[in-house]
């Protein structure tokens, strides 16, 4: 009897794991070169806080929670897989299924790339991985663009090649030349015939191409994308950096559209999603045709596409402070079609909790366009953040959503130093 329950129960395996091969979404980067702008530093932190609370999404029993050798995309026991529109119409839940998937604390976008394997894209250092460039040297925090992979279903990533992925123009590699210490928040996204990947450095974006995601062109800059002073110019009142009750004004700048970027392709058209201006924050894009690269790139007519609006209660902390958890800055956007509506995920950061810390209270939101056009109105989720409240980790924001058939995962910060995968289940 034992021998025909195994019988069966690999048959039942094999045909899960068949039909789940049909069920592939892959996501996301862009090309020509511009001369390097000067660079300036930008005020975000580089340190992680030193207490984080733990997630507040309801983790799953310890057995299911562990990677077992039955690989594959599957819900767990006597639960159903749920989309971004259940989760928006209240039916669904984030349940944290995977504490630690290798991957380090830091800035990632992971795609499908089929079978069981995905791959994920992050800015890494000899610090955090022990990498080194295409020149040998080790590479200074916070790091240079990395390709980490999984073979087993998304379940753990490795890097398996400890090098950054752009090559510099010469050795030894450069910090502006070839930007190779700070290659920050990639975000790349796949199309049948070309790979697009955008990243951030010193507020600037630059976009790069590819034909296999792993030899990339070299980078682009995205026109009207950096954080300047009003010697350099004015900019418009969503670009501005306002006031904020607990950063002198004199260590910030005037204006800015750029950081930690989104990207985008639909059809022929790329799209760059870019913070806008600080205290309040915003989020916008840019637009442009995927074959004429960032040269063809101009801002999106909707900007901003949605704001924050104040800071709140000076006095509030904690989850009481929700609602403004995306004052200083929005960026990092992360978007997905699904239905009728454009969805993003993006982080919002309050800013610090009193003049005597750098930022301190991050959080992770949810927006969704109103129609099927991504330059269009947008409306952010009503009880965001989600995931979990303020303070929040200094990783959740930066957070990849990968839907491979009936399953949508999110690839985020789970504790200090560690980054999971949660998964979307009906309630």
């Amino acid at each position: 009897m034992r021998t025909i329950y195994f019988i069966a129960s690999l048959v039942f395996l094999f045909l899960l794991i068949g039909c789940n091969k049909t069920n592939e979404v892959i996501e996301a980067t862009a090309v020509p070169t511009l001369s390097t702008p000067t660079i300036q530093p930008t005020n975000e932190p580089t340190t992680q806080p030193t207490s984080l609370p733990p997630a507040t999404a309801t983790p799953i029993p310890t057995a299911v929670a562990t990677a077992t050798p039955e690989l594959g995309f599957y819900p767990p026991p006597g639960r159903e897989f749920a989309t971004l529109e259940d989760f928006w119409n209240g039916r669904a839940e984030w349940i944290l299924e995977i504490e630690d998937t290798g991957l380090p604390i830091g800035e990632s976008d992971t795609v499908y790339r089929g079978g069981t394997e995905l791959w994920s894209y992050l800015h890494a250092s000899d610090q955090s991985a022990g990498v080194v460039d295409q020149c040998g040297d080790p590479v200074a925090f916070p790091g240079c663009t990395t390709r980490w992979v999984s073979h087993d279903a998304g379940q753990s990533f490795t890097l398996e090649e400890p090098v950054c992925l752009f090559a510099c123009e010469s050795c030894p590699c450069e910090h502006l030349r070839d930007q190779i210490d700070q290659q920050q928040y990639p975000r790349v996204f796949f199309t049948d015939d070309e790979d697009y990947l955008v990243y951030e450095f010193g507020a600037y974006n630059y976009l790069r191409t590819s034909s296999d995601g792993i030899t990339w062109s070299d980078k682009a800059h995205i026109e009207g994308t950096w954080i300047w002073t009003y010697p350099y110019g004015g900019c418009a009142p969503y670009e501005l950096i306002g006031f904020h009750p607990n950063i002198y004004s004199s260590q910030e700048w005037d204006c800015l559209a750029g950081g930690p970027p989104g990207i985008y392709v639909e059809g022929d058209m790329l799209f760059v999603f870019v913070g806008l201006g600080k205290a309040p924050g915003h989020m916008g894009c840019y637009k442009g045709s995927r074959y004429e690269g960032a040269a063809g790139m101009v801002e999106c007519d909707n900007n901003p596409l949605f704001s924050a609006t104040e800071y709140g209660p000076v006095d509030l902390l904690g989850a009481d402070a929700n609602p403004y958890f995306d004052f200083r800055t929005i960026s990092s956007a992360d978007v997905v079609r699904v239905g009728d509506h454009y969805y993003m995920t993006y982080e919002g950061v309050r800013g610090p909790s009193n003049p005597t810390v750098v930022d301190d209270q991050f959080g992770l939101g949810l927006a969704r366009s109103l129609t099927l056009e991504i330059d269009g109105p947008w409306e952010t989720y009503p009880d965001n953040p989600i995931i979990m409240d303020l303070p929040g980790n200094v990783g959740v924001g930066h957070a990849d959503i990968v839907i491979i058939g009936e399953a949508t995962y999110l690839y985020t910060a789970t504790e200090a130093g560690t980054r999971g995968r949660y998964v979307l289940l009906m309630q």
